[in-house]
C-alpha cells in the first residue's frame, strides 16, 4: 500500500495552547487505532533550525513564509484520495492552518534507530 507525507503547516505568529496540542495528540491517536499511522515526527520551532546552502549558513529556516512546517506524519493509504481524507481530519485544517499531502517515493529507515527514538524523550532524540 502507497505510503503518503503529511506536512503539517503552521503560523508561528499564532497562538496555540495547550487544547491546541492535546486535539494534535488525539488525532494522532485515531490514526494509530486505525492503522494508518506509519510515523510521526514532530519538530522544534523554526528558531532552532539552521539552513545551509552552498553560499553558507544561517540561523532560522530557509524560506520566507508565513506557514511553516511543524510535524511530518507518514500514512499508509490505499491511494491519493484516501490519503486527502485523512489529511482532512488533521486538527491544523480548523486552526487556521493546514496540511500538505505528498506520496512517498522512496524511503529508508533505519530501524535500531528508529525503537530507540520511539522510546527517548524529545531531548534525547534532538541532542548531537
Amino acid at each position: 500500500m502507497p505510503l503518503y507525507a503529511i506536512l503539517i503547516h503552521f503560523d508561528p505568529s499564532a497562538e496555540h495552547d495547550a487544547a491546541e496540542l492535546a486535539e494534535h495528540d488525539r488525532h494522532s491517536d485515531d490514526l494509530i487505532r486505525a492503522g494508518a499511522l506509519v510515523a510521526a515526527y514532530a519538530l522544534t520551532p523554526p528558531a532552532t533550525a539552521r539552513s545551509l546552502r552552498a553560499d553558507g549558513e544561517t540561523d532560522g529556516p530557509y524560506t520566507e513564509s508565513k506557514e511553516l512546517i511543524a510535524g511530518i506524519g507518514i500514512v499508509e493509504a490505499s491511494d491519493r484520495e484516501a490519503a486527502l481524507a485523512l489529511a482532512r481530519q488533521n486538527p491544523a485544517m480548523r486552526h487556521g492552518s493546514g496540511v500538505e499531502v505528498r506520496e512517498v517515493a522512496g524511503a529508508y529507515l533505519r530501524e535500531a534507530d528508529t525503537a530507540a527514538a520511539a522510546t527517548a524523550p524529545a531531548a534525547d532524540v534532538t541532542a548531537g
